[in-house]
């Protein structure tokens, strides 16, 4: 914390994790990274980049505030219901997953968070075509996706905007503000469960978090007109180098 450079790395990252989550999501990509770059140990370096992306989600939310308001109340309280469980269960099971095993794992889950985003789309589409109706059988991936969340936060927005689709969703503003609510209060359950752990270190996640917070605010704005394929361009850049350097620790 005390070294310039560290400090710089930390705010320049937190800052585009917020605007890269408003946009079309990825923020981890860039937050988990420089906490380990820094030197916090893979398992606190992921709580504390949850708490550091955590703010950002909800400045994210406002700024699609007008798409949100018109999703029904019960539909949106369901969602959110899930997403506290999830983001429970997913904090309970990193905090019984042993280092060494995370370190291992992480790698692996960067991979499969980049391969999802590069093929977001294609996914999407696939699982629209392949969809069941019904509200009976749609809680099980939303809670399945929102434990995933709460375990590694990396690549949750594109995976969140695959259920939408998945399930009928088609407005993608819409898609984008309900991404940042349910990623807001799942990471807040999680957040609980890794401040009672005592894992999360704060003095980088305050920091973090005011530069997500405003990036975020920022990303919302530019998300209205920014291409989507050059952010998705971008992110999956940034994941594919991430992956490669984490094989190689």
């Amino acid at each position: 914390m005390g070294d310039p450079l560290n400090l710089a790395v930390l705010l320049a990252a937190a800052f585009f994790a917020g605007g890269l989550n408003a946009i079309a999501g990825g923020g981890s990509f860039l937050t988990f990274p420089a906490l380990v770059y820094v030197g916090v140990p893979a398992i606190p370096a992921n709580a504390t980049s949850t708490v550091a992306v955590f703010p950002g989600y909800l400045s994210s939310a406002f700024g699609f505030f007008k798409e949100i308001r018109t999703f029904g109340f019960r539909p949106l309280l369901a969602l959110l219901g899930l997403a506290v469980a999830g983001g429970v269960g997913g904090g309970l099971l990193l905090l019984v997953t042993p280092s060494e095993v995370f370190q291992v794992v992480v790698p692996y889950l960067l991979l499969f968070a980049t391969v999802l985003f590069a093929f977001g789309d294609k996914v999407s589409l696939y699982l629209a075509k392949h969809r069941t109706d019904g509200a009976s059988k749609s809680w099980l991936p939303t809670l399945a996706v929102c434990t995933y969340g709460g375990y590694f936060n990396g690549g949750l927005g594109i995976v969140l905007l695959a259920l939408f689709s998945a399930q009928g969703y088609r407005d993608l503003n819409l898609m984008n503000g309900l991404k940042n609510v349910i990623s807001f209060v799942l990471s807040a359950a999680s957040i609980v469960t890794f401040s009672l752990a005592g894992i999360v270190h704060w003095g980088e996640a305050a920091i973090m978090a005011v530069a997500a917070t405003v990036g975020g605010y920022v990303g919302a704005m530019v998300a209205k007109r920014l291409p989507k394929r050059i952010a998705r361009i971008f992110i999956v850049c940034v994941g594919l180098v991430m992956t490669v350097l984490f094989f190689l620790r």
